[in-house]
């Protein structure tokens, strides 16, 4: 017999309103329990909600019933909205748990959805992205999939393979019927254009999983080149430490930045120079390490310098990078010039600011935003938003183009149509329809409880 469900569906701590949600067949006797009078479908009624073993009363609260199937879940379901003091959650909990009813598991509300066919797992998916969303993208993003467009453009692909893949089966099981000769040959232009389809959505990169996590830009530059100074800058805080000694800074500090609405990772770096002791060393290693990950490095340079220290930068500059050539208020230095006759040789975009006196930093921000925006924005929503999702859509491109090289050999006919039923396969797995066990657990563990 399935259990009945309970959790909190809101953050602990003190607030106006607390909810308590409850799922499984003993929701309505759990309701029937905690008060008196009637119960009215997905009606909010206010009552008093009571300990049935000696009758003391909880709390007074709105209270909602969902009988199954119209409900989230899909079976029936209940939320008491509390007042949102922790002893009276905590008192409601404790009555809960005394009446038989099981605490949720992390994402159990949405598993049970899923389950129930009210949602598939892109969508689950989807809530946990929305549950998590910091800026407009994120929320626009996840609500989106949500509603259904990713679930949507994968089915078309899958429809149309299936339709492809009854012409091939046709040409395999029935030989020697009067069948037309080129009925194999007619899937060929259906499976060529999914195939097409797929490369478009895998060229589109990581831009949906960037949306969700967000866009990494990494500072690098020698010591003492205002790489800490900037951070500091871009977040309008004190989050690095600042000193004229080289070497300070020793590990990656990160901070979230909202640019445009997309969520912007910064990452202030080692200084990159010959390591003058372990700790240092690695903190040079993982500064090389964060610039090759990275999606955009700002390799700041101290353009009063006259040593050639911005050079240990060199390695890890890319196409498409930014030189921000920085103490624009000094006197310009050999090394600083150098620097950038080399990025203008490069091909790389310079801007001068001085982090002293703020001039130039406005520039800096509107060229980042500008990175960003050109970046993570696209004129339709993404294929994918996870690296599960990219991973299907690449298995599913790979059996497409090997099937499409078996219908030219024409004597391949029955690998062809085991090719596109693994495509046809992949696609489903997105929205988790097959082959899903293998995944639920990790899908859903990341959920909050309550969701």
């Amino acid at each position: 017999m399935v259990d009945t469900i309970f959790a909190p569906a809101t953050a602990p701590g003190r607030a106006a309103v607390a909810v308590v949600r409850i799922s499984g067949p003993g929701s309505k006797a759990a309701l029937s329990a905690l008060t008196s009078g009637p119960i009215h479908p997905r009606r909010a009624s206010l009552k008093v909600l009571k300990r049935p073993r000696d009758g003391a009363v909880l709390d007074q609260a709105l209270t909602l019933w969902f009988p199954g199937p119209h409900s989230f879940t899909g079976e029936d379901s209940a939320e008491l909205h509390l007042h949102g003091g922790g002893a009276v959650v905590e008192a409601v909990i404790e009555t809960l748990g005394q009446l038989g009813l099981r605490l949720a598991e992390p994402g159990e509300f949405t598993r049970r959805a899923f389950e129930r066919g009210k949602l598939d797992l892109s969508q689950a998916e989807a809530i946990a992205d929305l549950v998590d969303a910091e800026t407009e993208a994120q929320r626009r993003q996840a609500l989106a999939q949500l509603d259904g467009e990713l679930s949507h453009r994968h089915a078309v692909w899958r429809e149309t393979l299936i339709e492809a893949l009854a012409g091939l089966e046709a040409a395999v099981d029935f030989p020697d019927e009067d069948l037309p000769e080129t009925v194999a040959e007619q899937t060929r232009a259906p499976i060529a254009e999914v195939a097409a389809d797929l490369d478009l959505a895998l060229a589109d990169g990581e831009r949906g999983q960037r949306v969700r996590d967000g866009y990494q830009i990494a500072l690098i530059g020698a010591p003492n080149a205002g790489k800490s100074s900037l951070l500091n800058a871009l977040s309008g805080s004190e989050v690095a430490i600042v000193t004229s000694t080289p070497g300070t800074t020793r590990d990656v500090i990160e901070v979230v930045l909202n640019l445009a609405g997309f969520r912007v990772l910064v990452a202030d770096t080692a200084g990159l120079r010959e390591a003058g002791d372990v700790i240092e060393a690695e903190g040079v290693r993982r500064a090389g390490d964060r610039a090759a990950r990275a999606d955009l490095r700002l390799i700041v340079v101290d353009g009063g310098a006259a040593d050639q220290g911005w050079r240990t930068a060199q390695t890890w500059a890319r196409p498409g990078d930014l030189v921000l050539i920085n103490k624009s208020d000094l006197a310009p230095g050999m090394g600083g010039r150098d620097a950038r006759t080399w990025a203008e040789d490069q091909g790389l975009e310079v801007l001068a600011l001085s982090l002293s006196t703020g001039v130039g930093l406005s520039a800096v921000v509107d060229r980042l935003t500008d990175k960003v925006v050109s970046a993570l924005s696209g004129a339709e929503f993404p294929a994918a938003t996870r690296e599960r999702h990219r991973r299907d859509l690449t298995t599913a491109r790979d059996h497409l183009q090997r099937a499409l090289a078996e219908l030219n050999g024409r004597f391949e006919v029955e690998l062809a149509a085991e090719d596109v039923r693994l495509a046809a396969r992949c696609l489903a797995r997105v929205g988790g329809r097959i082959d899903a066990e293998d995944v639920l657990d990790r899908v859903f563990a990341r959920f909050c409880i309550g969701k």
